[in-house]
């Protein structure tokens, strides 16, 4: 968390456009977590979208039968701890073709001494909007406090594994192809133990065709010698007592682990030189910024400098944040920085960064420039005002109205609940905000206007999208401290058509993760990355989902692939999944189930 009086000329500025929108008051805190929020019934200000192209969503999650109680920590949260449970990942376990869900689930102080379990949740796709929860016989059973879950195929055998993190170390989790999973943390040698880990990704950093793994860390706890409530520098906020840290807290030094090929990867974080300051990692996202087809590393620590390593191409790291401008906030502060995503928002053939922060503070919207160097154009987009008085954790591009534009959906919630008795114009529970592509480098937050499930508050963290259904549109989920997960169905009326896109690598990593896809139709180019691990926390559906707006046929889809194969596909019909593999084309299709 950023103290307010560094915000002081940004906030004073700000407050001549927004006034109703920005809490008032003076924070004493440095913090990581969440912090200060403002008026759920907030809303942006500006041009009107149509009433005909309004994207809007519905709760599902009781009637898809999802019953998950997130635990972490006391109610009170007087420990840092238990502000950031939150995980969740969209992956297709068992090679159905419909995507399933996992859970990641915390626990408390008293009962991770006492060894008592509070277990993450794996649940199955009926194919019918439905899911089934089948944990007790997938073998998905540590106990431990849990925080986040990355999803990759590290053995490319076509099966995705799962890495979890915990207050203490990680897990890997081997998929046995039979709906069941095998602890092989200790063969794999990933351990990271003694770390607290937060976020994590796969992505393969040196083009071997093999999944690598990065482990953001977040501070190191002795969980006999706690720092007291509110007894301290960095324990207070706006004058009221509130847990600790994560200044004052020593910062946990992230790892990044190479792929062996044999089932096992090897620490190279040292060697690199990764996070040699142990800054306080939160955010992961694997993205290859200035196209050169290495994979680059962006990581988004909270009150210190986020990092960009680029890959030099060669097995290593140059990290270049403050020369790309991505490392501080626009005018060089420090930022408290939560949840991380990339998309090419503007259509101009290069990936762009959003990046959450603590409230009191904007979020970022880092547009590529083309040359190695971002710009923040969160206030110029229209995204960053509004963002101010919210607290944002999980964050996700994606084209929810299938219009060719990749919108953007946050998640928010304090990490104090003692803010909730006092007059700050500030909650602890917040609502998500949804901003939809105006088309023309701006944003416009629809949220309350997108479903009464959108305009309720929720102490939210994680976020993913995905298509549950197959029906050729992106739903969302998100988690909720100390509470039930959100299931948000989109059912945007349009007449407007889209595919589904799913790569197999064969040089390159089975996932296709890295690979960079081209898409031509209806006059317009569009372009993507592979990946499923990004926001907070978090993982995604995996496959690639292109809006095409009011185009009948996909004119052409190129892919460059991580090993550097390059495939071209000619004319292809919408409202399909394709299945493409790497130097093979087309290997099926599936019409999707459109509503």
């Amino acid at each position: 968390m950023i103290p307010f009086l560094r915000l002081l000329s940004l906030s004073s500025v700000l407050f001549m456009f927004f006034p109703a929108e920005l809490p008032t008051g003076a924070a004493e805190q440095g913090h990581s977590r969440p912090g200060a929020q403002g008026h759920p019934q907030s809303s942006a200000r500006g041009r009107k979208t149509p009433a005909t192209d309004v994207i809007s969503f519905n709760d599902a999650t009781r009637a898809a039968g999802i019953n998950f109680h997130l635990t972490c920590g006391s109610l009170e949260k007087h420990y840092i701890m238990e502000t950031m449970c939150g995980g969740v990942a969209v992956f297709d376990y068992d090679n159905d073709g419909w995507m399933d869900i996992y859970f990641v689930n915390g626990s408390t102080l008293e009962d991770v001494k006492a060894g008592k379990c509070h277990s993450g949740k794996l649940y199955r796709n009926n194919h019918d909007g439905t899911f089934s929860d089948v944990t007790a016989r997938s073998g998905l059973n540590h106990c431990g406090w849990g925080y986040g879950v990355a999803i990759g195929d590290y053995d490319n055998d076509g099966w995705e594994d799962l890495y979890l993190t915990y207050l203490d170390g990680g897990v890997l989790y081997h998929n046995n192809r039979d709906g069941t999973f095998v602890d092989v943390t200790a063969k794999g040698g990933v351990a990271n133990a003694g770390h607290w880990g937060t976020s994590a990704a796969f992505g393969d950093y040196d083009n071997d065709g093999r999944l690598d793994l990065y482990v953001a860390n977040y501070v190191d706890l002795d969980l006999d010698h706690l720092p007291q409530f509110g007894k301290g520098p960095f324990c207070q906020y706006r004058g009221i007592p509130v847990s600790c840290g994560p200044r004052g807290l020593k910062g946990g030094r992230d790892r990044l682990y190479h792929n062996n090929g044999d089932g096992t990867f090897t620490d190279v974080t040292e060697k690199l030189n990764i996070d040699s300051d142990s800054y306080y990692g939160l955010g992961v996202l694997w993205l290859d910024y200035d196209l050169d087809g290495c994979l680059d590393l962006y990581v988004a620590n909270d009150s210190s400098p986020s990092l960009l390593y680029h890959n030099n191409c060669h097995g290593g790291f140059d990290e270049v944040g403050v020369k790309a401008g991505v490392a501080y906030s626009s005018d060089g502060r420090e930022q408290a920085g939560m949840g991380v995503d990339s998309a090419d928002y503007d259509r101009d053939g290069w990936p762009d960064i959003v990046k959450t922060n603590f409230s009191d503070d904007s979020n970022n919207l880092y547009h590529n420039d083309h040359d190695g160097e971002f710009t923040d154009l969160a206030g110029a987009a229209g995204f960053g005002p509004i963002s101010i008085p919210f607290l944002g954790f999980g964050v996700k591009f994606a084209d929810f109205g299938n219009r060719g534009w990749p919108d953007v959906f946050v998640t928010n919630g304090h990490v104090n609940p003692q803010v909730d008795s006092q007059s700050f114009g500030v909650s602890y529970a917040e609502r998500p905000l949804l901003f939809r592509n105006s088309q023309d480098g701006r944003f416009e937050e629809t949220g309350l206007s997108a479903g009464a499930a959108l305009a309720r508050r929720y102490v939210g963290r994680g976020a993913a999208t995905a298509d549950f259904g197959n029906r050729g549109v992106e739903d969302l989920l998100m988690t909720v401290l100390d509470g039930s997960p959100v299931l948000l169905h989109n059912h945007t009326i349009a007449n407007r058509h889209s595919v589904l896109i799913k790569v197999v690598g064969t040089a390159s990593n089975r996932d296709g993760f890295g690979a960079r896809v081209q898409l031509k139709a209806g006059g317009i180019v569009q372009s993507a990355e592979v990946r499923a691990n990004s926001s907070f926390e978090s993982a995604s559906d995996p496959r690639l989902h292109f809006g095409l707006g009011t185009a009948r046929e996909v004119d052409e889809i190129t892919i460059r692939w991580p090993s550097g194969h390059a495939d071209l596909i000619g004319s292809q019909a919408v409202d399909e999944e394709l299945v493409i593999q790497e130097g093979l084309g087309v290997r099926r299709r599936i019409p999707l189930l459109r509503q």
